[in-house]
């Protein structure tokens, strides 16, 4: 037998804890001394301690969690409980670490307020290019909402390539148009998403993903293959990093375009120039077509 800060300790939990659960019948002592009123808890006690914490981490009210002990929730199906759990936990983390990507982009954008690049954006032309695409309609040009686009459709596009035996001959590159102007996606992979935005919704872009070919490719009728055509003019800057956190580049590019009296002739392009399994060491070029 445990005294109740023994259990407490063994349990990871506190014995106030134990107290409150003891005062509304979740969770009682094995034995209460009549005469001192002190707890004494037995050690497969815990089991069912770690079940009430469990349950309580899985969002669930106390009361929720006596009926779960009462009806003798079982190891598996709590396991199973627990994993799913995880998972929104993982998911909700992910979410949050991109978000907080987003205000350090921003807070970035903000601190290079007033700077202008010396040297960092280059005018050039930038011949057509054949490419296979796949295509997908994100909410907005965010990277909160284009990266998880943009991801599973390079998976899918790498995939199809592969079953095709067509390896890619040059660097991916992303393009973008705006979804209300785009009178059809014959490629897209989901023209609408699950929730519910989809092309010619405000805010809504685009997304292609695309990788380049050699002139002899064919990769077959699941893998549409178009031309981006030449930009006779496009200012020009790498980006280093996360794409996550592409906005300060991108606005540094604005700022020179409007600084060198250029006006934008639509979304720039992205030429992936490397990509290694670590997103902070991805090199990337930005391609503002001008007018």
């Amino acid at each position: 037998m445990f005294t109740i800060g023994d259990f407490a300790r063994h349990g990871r939990v506190s014995a106030r804890m134990l107290r409150h659960y003891d005062a509304i019948g979740l969770l009682r002592p094995e034995h209460t001394d009549p005469r001192t009123g002190y707890r004494h808890y037995a050690a497969a006690q815990l089991a069912v301690l770690n079940r009430i914490v469990a349950l309580k981490d899985l969002g669930f009210t106390l009361e929720q969690v006596r009926r779960f002990l009462d009806d003798r929730v079982g190891t598996e199906e709590l396991r199973g409980m627990l994993l799913l759990r995880r998972a929104e936990l993982e998911a909700a983390v992910a979410e949050a670490a991109g978000r907080l990507g987003g205000v350090e982009a921003r807070l970035r954008s903000i601190e290079n307020e007033g700077r202008m690049p010396a040297d960092d954006v280059v005018l050039k032309s930038v011949p057509a290019v054949r490419v296979a695409e796949l295509s997908a309609v994100a909410r907005s040009y965010g990277p909160e909402d284009i990266g998880p686009v943009i991801g599973p459709l390079y998976e899918e596009l790498f995939r199809r390539l592969a079953a095709a035996g067509v390896s890619p001959a040059g660097p991916g590159i992303a393009y973008y148009e705006n979804s209300a102007n785009t009178a059809n996606t014959a490629s897209a992979t989901n023209a609408t998403n699950a929730e519910g935005y989809g092309e010619g919704a405000e805010g809504a872009v685009v997304v292609h993903a695309a990788v380049t070919l050699s002139a002899g490719d064919r990769p077959g009728p699941d893998v549409p293959v178009v031309v981006l055509p030449a930009l006779e003019r496009a200012a020009t800057i790498v980006h280093r990093g996360s794409m996550d956190a592409v906005v300060p580049t991108a606005q540094t590019l604005a700022r020179w375009v409007d600084a060198h009296g250029h006006r934008s002739a639509g979304f720039a392009r992205e030429v992936t120039l490397e990509c290694p399994p670590d997103r902070e060491k991805w090199v990337t070029e930005l391609q503002e077509p001008l007018l």
